[in-house]
């Protein structure tokens, strides 16, 4: 990456465990696509409710050549993403799905006559 990793915390104290599973995951969407410019992801605790507990988000901007790739968690479905791990590899395999999508197109069009 061009410019480093930047990794904010929203409503919830930093975590260096936390911080060091959200680099694993970039490290990896760079094997997929190594022109990443840069990345900037946000982990949020919401308010806490009554019914679900903690929920908690990933959110991810992923900066390329003449685009940017975002991961906006809308929101879990389940109590699943109580787990702030779970929250986190659920965003990257939306980012790691979006980041495929971008390296097909880009190759598609420079194979295009």
């Amino acid at each position: 990456m061009q410019r480093p990793l930047s990794i904010s915390f929203r409503d919830i104290d930093p975590s260096p465990a936390v911080e060091a599973r959200v680099r694993s995951h970039v490290e990896k969407l760079e094997h997929l696509y190594n022109q990443i410019i840069g990345c900037h992801v946000v982990i949020e605790a919401p308010h806490h409710s009554q019914h679900k507990g903690k929920l908690y988000r990933a959110n991810i901007n992923i900066k390329v050549p003449n685009g940017e790739i975002v991961v906006n968690s809308t929101g879990p479905k389940d109590h699943a993403h109580e787990d702030i791990y779970v929250a986190i590899r659920d965003a990257f395999d939306a980012a790691a799905r979006r980041l495929e999508d971008h390296v097909r197109r880009v190759r598609d069009a420079k194979n295009a006559p």
